[in-house]
């Protein structure tokens, strides 16, 4: 067996236990995929990418007209999982097996998920932020906000109630960021994405 299946399988392994234990909500795996395959592209590794392509196969986004405040709905979509697999079989070129498994993963069909998160696609200038209000959510249910870019950029997230006061941030140096929050009741919250990058870009907002 060789080295690259061997790591597709214990990275399969180690995605697949905690998630017999406690089910990965589609915002937190389209989350962990971004990661992947950002941790693919870097280290040139296409089973990285090909689990990251795995897993974002295995959500179903669908597409709102939100957009944020003084704006409109953009076109476009979230990194799918065909342009995952497109890369992994970029940097697979000459291994029959790698290849064999993007295959694979190419002709499998989804099970389990009718509903996924719902998205729309915004742009925002360097140093430009978008804000979203009165995005309603349920009291009692976990809140889950997530926000990537496709380029290299910085996004923050924040998230504040109807009162203005602060839930929840990520303002972590990445092209992706991520809140969550379980509500005490019905309620609406502010949403405000700020890309603090050197260069323009567009992204695709999640929520649940």
């Amino acid at each position: 067996m060789s080295s690259k299946i061997f790591s597709a399988l214990a990275l399969t392994a180690l995605l697949a236990a905690p998630a017999l234990a406690n089910p990965t909500s589609p915002i937190k795996t389209a989350e962990l995929s971004a990661r992947l395959f950002a941790a693919g592209e870097a280290a040139a590794d296409p089973i990285l990418i090909l689990s990251a392509a795995k897993l974002r196969k295995s959500i179903n986004p669908t597409q709102t007209d939100r957009s944020a405040e003084g704006g409109e709905a953009a076109e476009g979509a979230p990194l799918g999982w065909e342009e995952m697999l497109a890369r992994a079989e970029a940097l697979a070129q000459g291994d029959a097996a790698v290849l064999g498994l993007i295959e694979d993963a190419r002709a499998e069909t989804t099970k389990g998920v009718v509903t996924g998160p719902v998205y729309n696609i915004g742009s925002l200038g360097s140093g430009r932020s978008d804000t979203y209000p009165k995005i309603e959510f349920k009291g009692g249910e976990y809140a889950e906000v997530y926000v990537e870019a496709k380029s290299s950029v910085d996004l923050n997230l924040t998230v504040q109630d109807a009162q203005g006061r602060l839930v929840c941030s990520d303002s972590d140096v990445s092209h992706i960021a991520y809140c969550g929050w379980r509500p005490a009741e019905n309620g609406s919250y502010v949403l405000l994405v700020e890309n603090k990058g050197k260069a323009a870009t567009s992204y695709a907002l999640m929520t649940n």
